[in-house]
């Protein structure tokens, strides 16, 4: 009996405006580990009626570090091999290109300024969606990303490299209802949902009796 092809992590960059695909970019390894920090956003008022009430959904970030290693992309199938001769640069390239402006981008923003335009509306990046098994399909704000480079060939290209990313899911109070992200935000929150209504311990369980 073989066993199952674990599920494999990764990130999807989709357009922010008709949500096509941009880039699939999967984790060469699935992390060991994930750090998660949920902040309840309560109303904050000295009101006893206001100290229960919520105003809207936490704020939930994801700490992740995964590396990659470019001989074994090289010997693997599972994710593709990089372009010869430039070891780990294509795959960095990959991820930081969801947190910079393209340079035509750039050059557009530089046109705007230059015909006299005062009010120039800033650059949309592309929605990142961080896809950590079918419970976890996340749209997110990459807030941070540091990288450690390890080793490199003799061109002093990288060819081992672990990433920290930080990451912050996008909810509905940030893109509103009718967005791609607040549409993946539902979905995720209705599958926690589906999830806690699964455990049914009593109270006694515990030693709660009530009153």
């Amino acid at each position: 009996m073989t066993s199952p092809v674990p599920r494999r992590g990764g990130f999807v960059f989709l357009d922010p405006e008709q949500g096509r695909v941009l880039r699939v970019m999967p984790f060469q390894y699935n992390p060991d580990g994930i750090t998660r920090a949920v902040q309840p956003r309560g109303s904050g008022g000295g009101d006893r009626l206001e100290a229960l009430r919520l105003q809207g959904p936490a704020r939930e970030t994801f700490r992740i570090e995964v590396e990659f290693d470019a001989v074994d992309q090289l010997a693997s199938k599972a994710v593709p091999a990089p372009p010869a001769g430039s070891g780990l640069f294509a795959t960095l390239a990959a991820l930081e290109s969801a947190v910079t402006p393209t340079s035509a981008q750039l050059t557009r923003q530089n046109d705007l300024a230059g015909q006299g335009i005062l009010e120039i509306a800033p650059v949309q990046a592309p929605l990142s969606v961080l896809v950590l098994g079918q419970h976890r399909v996340l749209p997110v704000r990459i807030q941070d990303m540091d990288v450690t480079e390890e080793a490199y060939d003799g061109e002093l290209n990288p060819v081992r490299a672990r990433v920290a990313l930080t990451v912050r899911v996008l909810t509905v109070d940030d893109v509103g209802f009718g967005h791609k992200a607040g549409g993946l935000y539902l979905q995720y929150q209705q599958d926690r949902e589906r999830l806690a209504a699964t455990v049914t311990y009593g109270p006694g369980t515990i030693g709660y009796t009530g009153g």
